[in-house]
């Protein structure tokens, strides 16, 4: 039976079963690790030089000092500000400037007093000290100052706590955030409204919208504390992109060509990117992309990525497409997904001949949905076809009995932004907190022969008031070394509503043999190659609606099973001595992309508490609802 390039199948996913994605572009691709000789992985033209877009970031507060904020108002913003500068990272690039400070009466009163410099906490704090509320509230015109007080590029933040409305009217706020917001890519106003109603209400909702922001109602101090902490920190750790700068052409005859690496670009609503890369008649390459929208910014339940590859030929054929939407209209979220070409083990698949193939990236996107372009990050990874003369050990499709819950106490660890800075885990129990409309990204090693199986878990966690009405989702996805998606062979749910109370979502791999790649299962299609794995967590942005605390704790519990294989091949060695004949279990290392050296199990840092369960049900997706066709 031939395997490889087989016709599309129809395929149960998180939103159902898969039916036909149409002639549009469709799926979704995170950019495969670049990959090496059988046996073992390493980096192919590794995006070397590429630039971290997160080094430019930026935040700057914009706190209102007008009149209406003088006694315990203006003492809760003190607060709520010191809790923030706590909060942030070391040295992330924060500002402050405050509007009707400076003199009872005045629309051009908006002062900067700390510049968006490395975080400098001792000097914004005794900044917002020596506040004493007096004056008018020119919200747009401080806006626009604000603005031109962040970086040229990057990843610009203003975030604005209000008690009012603007009292000036030049410019209009919402049309000066619109303006603002449509000059780049790059630029977020979120909103706080401190104990508003009404048509302050109504223009702090219209300037986070027009500014692809959120606004965040703040009744009381405890709530203006939160708010502010979580707008700072998705600001501060948002996904941090690397790779060279990239414009996918507009069709498929302009498409830029990639050799392996990694590359970022953007797209805007309704677009569709294309790239060109020339492929061998044996190796498999693995296509990925990572779109990076600002977390709970409006979003619709069918918004998304959806890419395809396909020859070039004069009838191109489909090699491979992938769709990934949100699944939910709660608000945005890091979403992504794969494609591979991976040739048929007797080379006569349409899709292995050598020649040039494109990817196309389509975005969907509703009429309300937010209009700001999305960053993309594009990873591009060959891997040689095994070794001539070598017989590969055979497909390994069955999870087996689970594994033993882990007990004992949990370890801090503070999870990676995205792929490019994922945590290094080990098997071990790790805890973790996440924000409102997070995902946090954690890496684990796992070998040839070898199976990845852990649970998210989730406790009880303090409810607001009337919180208990409140509802979410929690969600989690696998990836191996090329970014593919693992599919879950333990029967654990990868995505679940959460109200507050304790769940689990969590995966289980099949082990890892080179020729899973050719079986009919799609779940254990992708756990075809040794290396680090990638494991994401996402809380979704509703919990914002029922959490008292900023941030929700999680508990990681991680299990690398089966004895580790010197290699693929048929009959291979256990590492460490001794045969390991029809034992399918294993590990070679992959090298990052960067060339940069793989984190360690103990590699934690402190975050937060909590969390119980071992592995039990859960629902599907982070990089978040999934359908998928291969061709492979």
């Amino acid at each position: 039976m031939r395997r490889g390039n087989a016709p599309p199948r129809g395929l149960v996913g998180p939103l159902g079963p898969l039916g036909p994605l149409g002639a549009a572009v469709c799926g979704f691709a995170v950019l495969g690790a670049l990959l090496g000789p059988a046996g073992t992985a390493q980096a192919a033209g590794a995006a070397g030089g590429a630039a971290d877009e997160g080094d430019r970031d930026g935040l700057v507060m914009v706190l209102d000092s007008s009149g209406s904020m003088a006694g315990a108002r203006m003492a809760a913003a003190r607060q709520a500000v010191g809790a923030v500068v706590d909060a942030l990272p070391d040295g992330y690039p924060t500002g402050l400037r405050v509007y009707g400070a400076g003199k009872e009466h005045g629309c051009d009163d908006t002062r900067l007093l700390e510049p968006v410099r490395p975080l400098d906490r001792d000097a914004l704090k005794q900044a917002v000290a020596g506040v004493r509320p007096k004056g008018d509230t020119p919200i747009g015109l401080s806006l626009q100052q604000a603005a031109a007080d962040l970086p040229e590029s990057g990843r610009r933040t203003i975030v604005l706590v209000s008690d009012g409305e603007d009292t000036c009217g030049a410019p209009e706020p919402c049309e000066a955030a619109a303006r603002l917001a449509g000059e780049g890519v790059d630029l977020r106003i979120d909103t706080i409204g401190f104990q508003v109603r009404g048509g302050a209400r109504e223009q702090l909702e219209c300037i986070a919208g027009a500014g692809h922001g959120s606004y965040h109602d703040a009744p009381d101090a405890a709530s203006l504390v939160r708010q502010l902490t979580r707008a700072s920190r998705l600001s501060a750790d948002a996904y941090r992109l690397r790779g060279r700068r990239v414009t996918g052409g507009t069709g498929a005859t302009g498409a830029p060509p990639l050799s392996p690496g990694q590359y970022v670009d953007d797209i805007g609503p309704g677009e569709t990117r294309w790239y060109a890369v020339t492929l061998d008649a044996a190796s498999t390459a693995d296509l990925a992309v990572t779109a990076v929208p600002r977390p709970g910014v409006r979003a619709a339940y069918g918004d998304g990525v959806e890419l395809r590859l396909a020859g070039t030929g004069r009838y191109p054929l489909t090699c491979g497409s992938d769709a990934a939407h949100f699944g939910q209209d709660e608000g945005a979220m890091v979403i992504g997904g794969a494609v591979s070409r991976i040739p048929s083990d007797d080379r006569d698949g349409a899709c292995d001949k050598a020649g040039r193939y494109v990817l196309a990236v389509h975005r969907t996107s509703a009429a309300g949905s937010d209009r700001a372009r999305w960053p993309l990050e594009l990873r591009y990874g060959t891997e040689r076809p095994f070794e001539a003369g070598a017989t590969p050990a055979p497909a390994a499709t069955r999870y087996g009995d689970p594994p033993a819950a882990l007990t004992g106490a949990p370890r801090d660890v503070e999870g990676g932004t995205g792929f490019n800075d994922a945590r290094g885990l080990g098997t071990g129990i790790w805890r973790d907190t996440l924000l409102p409309g997070q995902t946090r990204f954690y890496k684990v090693r796992v070998g040839w022969g070898q199976r990845l199986t852990y649970s998210a878990d989730f406790a009880n966690e303090p409810l607001l008031e009337g919180g208990s009405t409140a509802s979410s989702f929690v969600a989690t996805a696998a990836y191996g070394p090329g970014r593919q998606p693992l599919g879950d062979a333990s029967g654990a749910s990868q995505r679940r509503g959460y109200h507050g109370r304790p769940l689990s979502v969590g995966l289980g791999t099949v082990p890892v043999t080179w020729t899973n790649r050719w079986v009919a299962d799609g779940g254990a299609r992708g756990a075809r190659t040794a290396g680090e794995h990638y494991v994401a967590v996402s809380l979704g942005p509703g919990a914002a609606g029922l959490a008292r605390n900023a941030a929700v704790r999680v508990v990681l519990r991680v299990d690398v099973t089966g004895a580790e294989l010197a290699g693929p091949e048929y009959g291979a060695s256990a590492r460490g001595g001794g045969s390991a004949a029809g034992d399918t279990d294993t590990t070679a290392a992959v090298a990052p992309a960067d060339g940069g050296a793989f984190m360690t199990a103990g590699d934690a840092v402190a975050a937060a508490a909590g969390g119980a369960m071992a592995l039990a049900g859960v629902g599907t997706v982070v990089l978040l609802g999934r359908r998928r066709r291969d061709g492979a």
